[in-house]
């Protein structure tokens, strides 16, 4: 090794055309191949600056080679470990933050790597398969490595068979043709001197391979008893017998010769029969156009990676099962995903049932589906045995979130085999991804049992405040953060696909009686999708109406600051999320709504133009850009009034309701009523309740603000997300009809009212107003002193007021 540094430093003094062939040979994996590496590069993924070579470029390759050649690499050999973290580095350099992140790639730390290893009981022994199907730079698969060396260390076992399981059984899968590249490093790395014993050629076994959409058998006109997949150019098809027979690897060997050679079609099918022995003419015909489509890009300059690509596309179908598989695949909702893989994938969602939901509920968010669900419903399906386990780096919303997760949920994959959870670590509060705002949770499952609730969930919090560095150690790691050990289930009993609510177990045991459906019913505030148009200040009466400004710093898109004067019968006081606090609103600005409530939709234009000329003469100055709105588009159609708005209906302009922001990390209610005889509106992030009465309203209020629901929102709802509050928040907390005959009611009422009181006038009373409202709730919902108790610890816990003593660590 410590020669390779001189060895570079002599291909910096190559002329232009030595240098070239030098990389040519690099750039095929010859200098590997002869090191006894057959695939550690397979061509012309990262050769394009061959064809455009210069004396130019060659002048500036030789540049970083001759930097290069200045480095020893005796660290290769002293520390490999520390070469691993370089390489990192590299890769990180090379793929940007912001890139890898679209691409729903997030480094892991190697310590979380660790930890997921250990909740596997993975010890190391090499004959235990293992695959990462979304292998990244290999992080997964080198910690793998790592227990497997201690282990056969300290069971004294030969390096050479330990070497050949080793390859055999330790897996990875990627589609990043640079983080394969990465990951094979590094598995050279971590296999360190367990090489020296090889007695033979070996192959790396991290393939670059989509590990959802494998080579499927088809039925069609060119090819109709063959496997096909899908690539950039075009789809390319393999016989089938020669699938079955595990002969890939001579085929695309004979079939880079054969392009290579540049045979005739009529050649290459001699050449064939000679070679393969195939079932029917449809198979030698779906060789034979595969031959064609391969020359033709060979004719064109773009061949060179498609036969090594058929190799590693075709190597996941090869694999016996796994008895284990880990990984962090990558987090990308269905939305984002390029369009040709939505469609490509559409199929496998809808057999895993990971899209349960249609229309309305859609459209309401409900669709916000994840490629990790499916990356573990393919993956426990299609590579773990019956028995083995799965631990994943997932997001947190596929436990908690209502809708989206709920395929997931019910954890049984198409092929009907159940999976049953075993664990489960709650990562959200130490964000071990640094610069991601990402929800971090981890999942172990079992594949062939069904899940008994309720289960391990392990919640972390910062001891101190610290965060974790992804440098760490799983030791320093498990020293600067807290583990609670929670339990969870499924929030409704009767529904496993229902969000997970988690907490202590008594706690859990306790909140049930406060768990149900309500008997009123949540909607959202008001939405516009364009709030810098409808958003409006008041600044003084004038004859004939409202003299008022719009507020176009509101939104994203660039609206003149215009000022009018407006009918004032279709301005109400408008209620904005950051203005709500428990038991308090101050609304400032004001809202045009111009929406007939029957009829769900803008009043007609021409009665408008009649009745309120002045409003629609205002908003016809914003015709073009609302006609543009992506929600108008979506819901309305081109003859609907252009100003159009959504979730506007009666309620929205009822006079009493209890009103809280769908986004937060706690429950805060407030009573609202009218504001200068006007309804106050609230905005579309305001979730509202509508009420007969405003003793109903102020009921309502002292229940949902109480101690036992808002450790029943924590429980199951994501902190801080978007979907925290939304108005599914009474599908779960069991709000009872008011009851004004009813003592315990009553006293809420009072309660509540005296709450709100003090929130404006008198704070420091405030605390014991809701100590006594958390004692009549309790009453409510039949709760003991010990279980409010339990609860209010609880929540307290949740809002990670506790000490650092509060809770025994699982370190």
């Amino acid at each position: 090794m410590p020669k390779m540094g001189t060895a570079l430093s002599g291909v910096a003094s190559y002329d232009s055309d030595r240098l070239h062939r030098y990389l040519e040979e690099l750039e095929r994996g010859g200098l590997f191949a002869q090191l006894g590496i057959r695939n550690f590069l397979e061509g012309d993924f990262f050769a394009w600056y061959l064809g455009c070579w210069s004396d130019e470029l060659a002048e500036s390759v030789r540049e970083v080679v001759g930097q290069l050649g200045r480095y020893s690499l005796v660290m290769l050999d002293v520390d490999p470990e520390e070469t691993r973290d370089l390489l990192k580095q590299v890769y990180q350099n090379l793929m940007p933050r912001q890139l890898r992140h679209a691409l729903g790639e997030y480094y892991t730390p190697d310590w979380l790597a660790e930890l997921l290893l250990s909740r596997r009981h993975f010890e190391g022994d090499p004959e235990t398969r293992l695959l990462d199907p979304a292998c990244g730079s290999g992080t997964f698969l080198v910690q793998a490595l790592k227990k497997v060396r201690q282990y056969a260390s300290e069971k004294m076992l030969p390096p050479s068979a330990v070497l050949r399981c080793v390859l055999q059984n330790v897996v990875g899968y990627d589609l990043n043709p640079l983080a394969i590249v990465s990951a094979r490093t590094n598995y050279l790395l971590a296999l360190g001197d367990l090489l020296q014993h090889r007695d033979g050629d070996v192959d790396i076994p991290v393939y670059l391979a989509d590990s959802v959409l494998t080579p499927s058998e088809g039925k069609t006109l060119l090819a109709s008893d063959a496997y096909h997949f899908t690539t950039s150019v075009g789809d390319f098809s393999v016989p089938r017998s020669l699938v079955e027979r595990q002969e890939i690897d001579q085929f695309v060997d004979f079939l880079e010769e054969t392009v290579a050679n540049a045979l005739s079609a009529s050649q290459f099918a001699d050449a064939f029969a000679a070679r393969f022995r195939v079932h029917n003419d449809s198979e030698r015909e779906s060789a034979q156009t595969l031959f064609e489509k391969l020359s033709d890009l060979e004719s064109r300059g773009v061949d060179g990676i498609w036969a090594r690509i058929i190799r590693n596309a075709f190597a996941p179908r090869f694999q016996p099962p796994f008895d284990l598989i880990v990984g962090n695949p990558p987090w990308i909702n269905w939305e984002s995903l390029p369009s040709d893989y939505r469609q490509a994938t559409k199929e496998l969602w809808t057999r895993h049932n990971l899209f349960p939901h249609q229309g309305f509920e859609t459209i309401l968010g409900k669709g916000k589906k994840d490629i990790s669900m499916l990356i573990t419903f393919v993956a426990a399906d299609d590579y773990l045995r019956t028995g083995g386990k799965l631990g994943f780096v997932i997001t947190q919303s596929l436990l908690k979130t209502a809708g989206a997760g709920d395929g997931f949920r019910k954890l049984i994959p198409a092929s009907g085999i159940p999976l049953a959870v075993v664990m489960a670590d709650d990562m959200v509060e130490i964000a071990p991804f640094e610069g991601a705002s990402n929800r971090t949770a981890l999942i172990v499952l079992e594949k062939g049992r069904t899940t008994k609730y309720p289960v391990a969930y392990s919640q972390w919090t910062r001891r101190g405040g610290k965060r974790i560095p992804e440098s760490a150690s799983l030791k320093e790691a498990l020293s600067l953060g807290r583990v609670m050990q929670h339990v969870a289930q499924p929030v409704d009993p009767d529904d496993l696909s229902s969000p997970w609510i988690t907490g202590r177990r008594r706690a859990l045991s306790a909140v049930t009686k406060v768990l149900g459906d309500s008997y009123y019913q949540a909607r959202a505030g008001a939405s516009t999708w364009m709030n810098g148009v409808y958003w409006l200040r008041v600044l003084e009466s004038v004859p004939g109406g409202l003299l008022v400004t719009n507020v176009p710093e509101t939104g994203k898109a660039k609206i003149d600051l215009t000022q009018a004067v407006i009918e004032p019968n279709m301005v109400y006081p408008l209620l904005r999320a950051g203005e709500v606090a428990r038991w308090k609103a101050e609304p400032r600005l004001s809202i045009l709504v111009v929406q007939d409530l029957e009829r769900r939709r803008g009043y007609d234009e021409g009665w408008l133009k009649v009745h309120y000329p002045k409003t629609f003469g205002y908003l016809a100055r914003f015709e073009d850009i609302l006609r543009q709105r992506s929600g108008y588009r979506r819901y309305f159609k081109p003859p609907d009034p252009f100003y159009s708005m959504f979730n506007v209906a009666d309620y929205t302009l009822s006079k009493h309701k209890v009103v809280f922001p769908s986004i937060g990390s706690d429950l805060m209610c407030v009573v609202i009523s009218e504001r200068d005889g006007r309804p106050i509106v609230p905005q579309h992030i305001v979730t509202m309740v509508q009420c007969e009465s405003e003793k109903e309203a102020h009921f309502i209020c002292a229940c949902l603000n109480s101690s036992p629901a808002r450790f029943a929102l924590q429980a199951y709802s994501q902190k801080g997300g978007k979907s925290f509050a939304t108005p599914q928040v009474l599908e779960h907390i069991s709000v009872p009809r008011y009851d004004s005959s009813l003592e315990d009611h009553g006293r809420l009422v009072a309660l509540s009212q005296e709450a709100h009181a003090a929130a404006r006038e008198d704070v420091e009373v405030l605390p014991g107003i809701e100590a006594q409202i958390d004692v009549q709730a309790a009453c409510v919902w039949g709760l003991s002193p010990q279980e409010l108790h339990d609860l209010q610890l609880s929540l307290k816990e949740a809002q990670n007021k506790q000490d650092d003593q509060a809770a025994p660590a699982a370190d």
